[in-house]
């Protein structure tokens, strides 16, 4: 398997950026996902690389409050990646080969309505 699924799906997955609760026990994790996630989305609004990554990382683990949701986690992972983050660009390869074209398809679909109604917000 490749290195987004070395985390088991009931694991909580580390998260990078600003908004981490990488050192939060279990319990407090899974009641503050919901919240981490909207953090995360709250950064990825203003363009936070990291938050976009750390969704890429929440959506391919399962974890954090949402489910495993790959095209999801591509899109995130896509962000990332083309605003030059390494590791997100290893960890999109490694879930594209766990999709078909069409997922893949819509996960590019997806990031290029994230980036046109970012352009538009920030206009």
């Amino acid at each position: 398997m490749g290195m987004i699924h070395q985390h088991n799906a009931g694991q909580q997955a580390a998260f990078t950026g600003p908004v981490s609760l990488a050192h939060a026990d279990n319990a407090s994790t899974i009641a503050n996902g919901d919240l981490l996630v909207a953090s995360c989305l709250a950064a990825a609004a203003q363009g936070d690389t990291s938050a976009y990554y750390d969704l890429g990382v929440a959506y391919s683990t399962g974890s954090h409050g949402v489910s495993c949701e790959l095209i999801e986690a591509h899109k995130w992972f896509n962000l990332a990646a083309v605003a030059g983050h390494e590791e997100a660009q290893w960890c999109r390869a490694d879930i594209a080969e766990e999709m078909t074209a069409r997922e893949i398809a819509e996960a590019q679909r997806r990031a290029r309505e994230w980036i046109a109604a970012s352009t538009r917000r920030a206009a």
